[in-house]
């Protein structure tokens, strides 16, 4: 493969826009200086040219002066309900090819109810849920304690805590009313369920055409086409604290 000029595209932490009255991991998803070296030094190692770009509102003239021939994206956003979504928008717009999932996947995936729904249509199973917008809104009758308490639309653990695991009504009243208030976006309510948390990572691109759905027929090989599965990733909840409350918290 001949060289490439790659745009290392990220939101460091250092450059995140100073906001009043924030949570302290209100910016958590956000990139250190070490982690982006440390891709960039990895690109170079492949022989390739690498630009860092910050994914903030001069990355649509910056592209357009650089002029790179493909992005590695990882960015997580600042603003908006799609945050993780505006960059893979602006390099189609552009034209310009990346890496990462696309606007749709980045989209819904952060938006933890709309998933679930998705999920709850095609038949996989999930725990039941309810999304919150007041501290004191009837609960449904389907849910039953202990349930699991997160911000609708946060990544990296944000709002996650042992305090998230309620056991009663005074507790997911007294968790909801903190979320509602510290980060301004609907709560996701479900019940709890105890178990390993893991990963499966997938590299390609699917082969058009797809219709995004799970076939019926499941020997077909169109919704797989294209795509590389990685073995499976386990994050050993074991090696932290016992004060995380055996769950993956922001700060584990």
């Amino acid at each position: 493969m001949a060289p490439l000029h790659v745009a290392l595209l990220a939101n460091l932490k250092k450059n995140a826009p100073a906001l009043p009255d924030i949570p302290t991991d209100y910016w958590a998803d956000l990139d250190s200086e070490h982690t982006i070296e440390a891709i960039a030094d990895a690109i170079r190692q492949r022989g390739h040219q690498v630009t860092f770009l910050e994914g903030d509102t001069t990355l649509y003239d910056r592209l357009r002066e650089v002029r790179p021939d493909i992005c590695f994206n990882i960015c997580e956003g600042h603003f908006g309900d799609s945050r993780e979504a505006h960059v893979p928008a602006i390099l189609e717009m552009l034209r310009i090819p990346y890496t990462g999932s696309k606007v749709l996947t980045l989209a819904l995936a952060l938006d933890k109810p709309m998933t679930k729904r998705v999920i709850t249509f095609h038949s996989l199973p999930t725990p039941p849920f309810q999304v919150l917008e007041r501290q004191d809104e009837p609960l449904d009758e389907a849910l039953t304690f202990p349930m699991f308490v997160k911000p609708s639309r946060q990544g990296t653990g944000m709002g996650i805590s042992a305090e998230s695991i309620v056991h009663d009504e005074q507790q997911l009243r007294a968790r909801v009313g903190r979320l509602l208030r510290a980060y301004e976006e609907p709560v996701l309510v479900e019940r709890y369920i105890s178990g390993r948390d893991i990963t499966v990572g997938m590299v390609g691109n699917l082969v058009p055409p797809v219709a995004w759905r799970v076939p019926e027929d499941e020997e077909a090989p169109r919704v797989q086409r294209g795509l590389r599965f990685l073995p499976p990733l386990e994050i050993g909840l074991g090696d932290y604290a016992q004060d995380e409350g055996g769950i993956y918290t922001h700060r584990a």
